[in-house]
């Protein structure tokens, strides 16, 4: 998997967090796998004057904060790692200016024989989406060799979506282009593909006919802590459902790909997307409940509500927790209800799938209410503390036939020789690669808000559309259960704690 062609990453937007804690990091972790190529640089970008020096201090500040140096090898490759860094300082608002920063990539390219193959990074606000791609292209910064990555959001709506595609597209092949979802990096969630495709005790019973119903959750314990001002503007429909979790339904829900390439796993996906029956309105009011994190005590600390949280308005209705409850119209899923959840000020940081089987169809064994025991799940835990877990039922031993669930599981930790590589390095090496799988397309993003862009437009125009408060530290809206119509279902709870035996236990 080594990158065997020589790059330069030109990071826009460097001297900021996510070059501090994510970009530099994955790479110096690359680096120290051996995965980068023989000849190799990075670019920072940005407004803050720096000149090489120091920002070369400052970058191995932060990988000595955000990543592992265990010993004298490590500190040796980071000292090599840093003699490839370098900074220039320019206002990226202004195009003129973009002529010195070609004549610093003219320079870089000829001096460390970079053979023209440069990846743009833009860690930028996305207010500099559409103008970065434009001078680039303006200076002939956009030649087949050149790739351009970009951070979310994709657009805030539908039309701001399709309008980004189209700048995009002015100045960049959709082939150059990668939309960077860090939740596709995951380990787990790629194995998401091996564990259907590969395994043929999975795939025969992966249809309407076995499962009952999909469930994803995505939780936060944290609130918006200082993001307060971005995230007023946004909420967990547009900041995690969008993208996030839709493209989980996509890879949990697609058709097996004729070949695990880039081109057929994306067009799968994409027919996922297209297959999600649209919400009406009223399906909007019932079957999507949105709520709002108010002050707790948890842990003997007290809280603060999230219209106390700095840089949110006082009367905000912005959502931080959404659930909802779809169909995908096709042959395989028809009638099989999928439910989202994301919150924050939840109980615990987790993100899992659980695939909920049917119970057997005669029911021998029932519990002392006379319904039918637990049915068998499978949970595809994303993070943390990675791993698949299998529950089925076995009799509890003594006299009668009194049934246990029990848990068959797997942990990636257990896997003491292999590194699980973080998001970030694996996008960063996959692009290197050019390789765009697990990188979303334009067409992609736009099917998603067109499924989303309703479900806004009708929170913002309906004021009789409630918004529930939930106590921080709880699992949301009680009415969230409701969702779920059988009265002996309910949402899957992980442990705020997990076991030391098990990664998946209940509340």
């Amino acid at each position: 998997m080594q990158a065997n062609t020589n790059h330069l990453i030109v990071i826009f937007g460097a001297s900021g967090d996510l070059t501090r804690r994510k970009l530099v990091p994955a790479l110096f972790n690359l680096k120290k796998q051996n995965l980068l190529p023989n000849n190799f640089a990075v670019l920072g970008v940005g407004r803050t004057p720096m000149v090489d020096e120091s920002f070369r201090d400052d970058m191995k500040s932060a990988i000595a904060s955000f990543s592992k140096i265990t010993d004298i090898k490590d500190k040796e490759i980071l000292t090599k790692f840093l003699s490839f860094l370098y900074y220039i300082s320019i206002d990226t608002f202004n195009q003129d200016a973009y002529s010195a920063l070609k004549d610093k990539i003219r320079k870089l390219n000829i001096d460390l024989n970079l053979d023209n193959n440069i990846i743009f990074y833009l860690a930028t606000p996305p207010n500099l989406y559409d103008k970065i791609p434009a001078f680039l292209a303006n200076q002939g910064l956009n030649e087949k060799t050149h790739k351009l990555i970009i951070e979310k959001p994709f657009g805030t709506d539908l039309q701001s979506a399709k309008k980004l595609n189209r700048d995009l597209l002015n100045f960049f092949n959709e082939d150059q282009i990668y939309r960077i979802d860090h939740y596709l990096g995951k380990e787990t969630v790629q194995n998401i593909l091996v564990t259907r495709f590969s395994n043929h005790i999975f795939e025969p019973i992966w249809n309407r006919n076995f499962i009952h119903h999909v469930e994803i959750t995505s939780s936060e314990s944290l609130g918006v802590e200082k993001r307060g001002g971005y995230y007023d503007n946004s909420g967990a429909l547009r900041d995690m459902v969008q993208n996030h979790l839709l493209q989980l339904v996509g890879l949990i829900a697609m058709e097996p790909p004729i070949l695990a390439d880039s081109i057929n796993i994306r067009n799968e996906t994409l027919k996922v997307f297209k297959s999600i029956r649209h919400l009406s309105q009223d399906k909007i009011r019932t079957d999507v409940i949105r709520g709002q994190y108010l002050g707790s005590t948890i842990n003997n600390e007290k809280v603060l509500s999230y219209r106390e949280e700095e840089g949110v308005r006082p009367d905000s209705k912005t959502e931080t927790y959404a659930a909802m409850k779809f169909f995908i119209d096709n042959w395989r899923w028809s009638g099989v209800p999928f439910y989202v959840r994301t919150g924050k000020r939840l109980p615990t940081r987790v993100t899992e799938v659980v695939i909920h089987y049917k119970t057997t169809p005669h029911h021998l064994f029932c519990n002392d209410l006379g319904q039918p025991n637990d049915s068998n799940q499978l949970v595809i835990r994303i993070q943390p503390d990675e791993g698949l877990l299998m529950k089925f039922g076995m009799k509890v031993p003594g006299a009668g036939f009194t049934v246990q669930n029990v848990n068959m599981d797997f942990h990636y930790s257990s896997l003491t020789d292999k590194k699980i590589p973080e998001a970030y390095e694996r996008l960063l090496l996959d692009c290197m690669l050019n390789d765009s799988t697990l990188y979303a397309r334009g067409d992609a993003a736009e099917s998603t808000w067109e499924f989303i862009n309703p479900i806004l437009e009708a929170w913002e125009n309906d004021s009789s559309i409630p918004l529930y408060g939930y106590p921080s530290g709880t699992w949301g809206p009680d009415v969230a259960d409701s969702l779920i119509e059988e009265p002996w279902l309910k949402w899957r709870h992980p442990c705020k704690n997990l076991s030391n035996d098990g990664i998946y236990c209940e509340l």
